[in-house]
């Protein structure tokens, strides 16, 4: 296991390197100039000349990613232009939102899809199918955002069951918390619940069809048992790297969710640094994105290793 562990984490490397480099170099390509918009009306020469200099953009391209990885090596993510707010500063106060609202998504989608994944493929063929591939289909195809206008209209203007919109701390407001969670984490969990639907209805058609799960059967074994020890114990084994690419999916695709129900999270973040051209902030947003990303999928890695005997014995 230790062996795999070190072999993704010098993966890992190179490929954080490659990101901030793509991301240090697409920047370049935005239109607009923050340096003139932080320079107010006049735009006085001297002003922009010495914002320039002090944020480095007065130096080549090249020499600007050296100084910001040798400050990025210190844990320096830099400022940001508009607030002066340090890059750290404001992702420690965003990261903890968007990882509760992925989480609560996330559950939402394991719930839905691995239920209906089971029974789409122990009833294959039957109504439970049928019904279940219609719900897949369904939530692949309906947007995020209408769907979520959709249950802002209907739960919270006319039936006033939810909050429409905000975000409240759990360190506030347990409660409320989970209140104006639980329309997006729906909006999102529903759409990632399909695609697993489609992913454990798969892994378990392939499953059932196993010399073991045959074996099973004609010992006499209840139908329920074979099903569920025998044949999702050995259908997770794949779902558990869908799940981790969801999750990570969930990261960095939560971005109209969370305008729609004005969430302060890493999407709205990253959507007012671009508008703003905050380069500082995009990059720190992406390079923390892409490596949670990373750790996410080294934990499903684990997982894999501690739920297939064989490659534990390799």
């Amino acid at each position: 296991m230790w062996r795999i562990v070190a072999h993704r984490l010098a993966i890992a490397v190179p490929t954080l390197v490659l990101v901030s480099m793509i991301v240090f170099g697409l920047q370049k390509m935005l239109p607009g100039d923050p340096v003139l918009a932080l320079a107010g009306e006049d735009q006085d020469p001297h002003v922009i000349a010495t914002l320039r200099h002090q944020y480095h953009l007065d130096r080549p391209v090249p020499v600007q990613y050296a100084l910001w990885v040798r400050d990025l090596m210190h844990g320096n993510l830099g400022t940001a232009l508009r607030t002066g707010v340090p890059v750290t500063t404001l992702i420690a106060q965003k990261l903890p939102v968007t990882l509760q609202l992925a989480t609560f998504a996330m559950v939402i989608a394991v719930i839905i899809g691995l239920t209906a994944g089971v029974l789409s493929a122990s009833n294959r063929g039957r109504a439970l199918d049928h019904i279940a591939n219609i719900f897949a289909l369904s939530g692949m195809s309906i947007p995020n955002f209408w769907l979520g206008i959709l249950l802002i209209l209907v739960v919270s203007v006319h039936w006033h069951w939810l909050p429409s919109s905000g975000y409240v701390s759990p360190s506030e407001d347990f409660w409320l918390s989970i209140k104006t969670m639980i329309m997006p984490a729906f909006v999102l969990g529903a759409a990632l619940g399909a695609q697993l639907m489609r992913h454990t209805r798969s892994a378990m058609l392939s499953v059932l069809h196993a010399d073991y799960v045959r074996t099973a059967r004609a010992k006499g074994l209840l139908r329920t048992t074979v099903i569920v020890k025998h044949a999702f114990r050995n259908a997770l084994i794949p779902i558990v790297t869908v799940l981790a690419l969801l999750f990570g999916e969930l990261l960095a695709g939560a971005v109209l969710t969370e305008q729609v129900f004005t969430i302060p999270g890493f999407g709205k973040l990253i959507v007012d640094a671009v508008f703003n051209r905050d380069y500082a902030v995009v990059q720190g947003v992406v390079l923390v994105t892409a490596l949670t990303y990373i750790a996410v999928n080294l934990v499903a890695d684990i997982v894999y290793v501690l739920l297939n005997p064989k490659l534990r014995r390799r």
